[in-house]
């Protein structure tokens, strides 16, 4: 993947210097509708879905506002939002029923009258008819209303079409709650009309990196992050690893893309074989394409993870041409009965340690026929095991045709899943250090 043209928008300011000339952005607020969105009932997955987007258009957005179906206070998060933003977008609140009051109060606001559209109307009615073989109920009406002399979306997977219209230079877009409803009139009307009032595309790209905390990653980079201005460059913290995004805005794609060519050039540089990959969604992604390169199938033994590392594997479409399969021995007896880790291995050093970490990898490997296996084995808590062994103690095990291995971790005091989640990218960490010819420690 060569870049993606999202980001955040926020990182790029509001007017930034690019190939010679100054680029103006537009700031937008988007403001989401629904009781249920405050109560948690649901995630609020459109404003994630129009960040994206208009970031992608070149567009900032500065805030995320939430308001409950009720008149009062959605008027007043849409006049704050006025006076902060040029570009206001709604979602939510479109529909028939008394709580729908999105259209109302936003004209309201802005000064607007409200004008029944009869030929909308008839799309609507027609729309029941065809779809639901149900006559239109009469409070239907409300969503043919829209504001005097504004643009209209249609809704071809709903009954609530949005709209768009400009006053005293800020741009209203209303637009409907449901996702899917939201996803399409996006692409099919909002996108087209933003595209109208930005000549400009954010591109971002994602240098995905194991084995250094974020402050020490960013103590490297801080002289290089201070001074830049377009494109920008951020860190991220994810679980168990940093991400960091570098940002570019420009006229294209390709010369945003240019631009952020020699700045991940220079991360790699500062960072080394930490970095795992560019544009990647995870170390997973990076080991099942090595394993592909190579020709290679892989297979899993874990305890401690308790079938996560299978878990993120599979999740990947086509990864059967890479993985055959995998074990979970929880039980000390599992280790021995199932992948034939060997008893005296088991009574000497225990289940929780280096030569059982191999043996599992080794045993996996002759279960399945893959010539490469990866092993988890640890503590994750809440308490020590039978043996006393501390909490956060775990063997990564691997298991090649040029011989075993094992990385020996101490994870620390850490809440159960962080270390499943951590323990899991150690294994894939060392995988493809092995895979990539990179020395196997950290």
């Amino acid at each position: 993947m060569r870049g993606s043209v999202v980001g955040d928008g926020m990182a790029m300011g509001e007017a930034v210097t690019g190939k010679g000339r100054e680029l103006m952005s537009h700031i937008a607020e988007i403001i989401a509708v629904g009781t249920e969105l405050l109560l948690g009932n649901i995630a609020n997955t459109n404003a994630q879905e129009l960040s994206q987007t208009l970031s992608a258009l070149g567009i900032n957005v500065y805030w995320h506002t939430v308001v409950g179906d009720n008149a009062g206070r959605l008027r007043e998060a849409v006049e704050r939002a006025r006076r902060r933003a040029d570009i206001l977008i709604t979602t939510g609140g479109l529909g028939p029923t008394y709580d729908d009051l999105t259209k109302q109060t936003v004209c309201r606001a802005f000064g607007r009258e409200l004008v029944l559209r009869p030929a909308i109307a008839e799309q609507i009615r027609a729309r029941y008819e065809r779809n639901l073989r149900a006559p239109m109920p009469e409070n239907n009406l409300r969503q043919a209303e829209f504001p005097a002399d504004c643009i209209v979306f249609d809704n071809p997977v709903g009954t609530a079409p949005g709209c768009a219209f400009e006053e005293q230079g800020v741009h209203v877009l209303m637009l409907p709650g449901p996702p899917f409803e939201m996803r399409a009139m996006l692409e099919g009307g909002a996108v087209p009309y933003l595209r109208r009032l930005s000549g400009d595309v954010i591109v971002s790209r994602d240098i995905m990196t194991f084995g250094m905390g974020e402050s020490r990653v960013e103590e490297l980079l801080r002289d290089k992050m201070e001074r830049m201005t377009n494109p920008t460059l951020a860190t991220y913290a994810k679980p168990s690893e940093v991400r960091l995004r570098a940002t570019a805005k420009a006229g294209s794609v390709e010369a945003a893309e240019a631009m952020l060519d020699p700045v991940v050039s220079d991360v790699r540089a500062a960072l080394g074989d930490i970095v795992y990959g560019v544009d990647v969604k995870g170390l997973e992604y990076a080991c099942v394409s090595a394993l592909r390169g190579r020709g290679l199938t892989l297979a899993t033994a874990e305890s401690c993870t308790g079938g996560q590392i299978a878990a993120r594997l599979t999740a990947i479409p086509g990864v059967s041409a890479a993985y055959r399969g995998g074990v979970v021995s929880y039980w000390t007896e599992m280790k021995a009965a199932v992948l034939g880790v060997p008893s005296e291995i088991l009574d000497a050093h225990g289940a929780v340690s280096e030569p059982t970490a191999r043996a599992m990898a080794r045993g996996v490997c002759e279960l399945t026929g893959a010539p490469v296996g990866v092993s988890v084995t640890g503590v994750a808590g809440p308490d020590r095991d039978e043996r006393g062994v501390a909490v956060g103690t775990v063997y990564v095990g691997l298991a090649t045709p040029e011989g075993t291995f094992c990385r020996a971790l101490d994870l620390g005091q850490r809440r159960r899943d962080i270390l499943q989640n951590l323990a899991g990218n150690h294994a894939f960490d060392l995988l493809r250090r092995w895979l990539s010819g990179l020395p196997l420690s950290l």
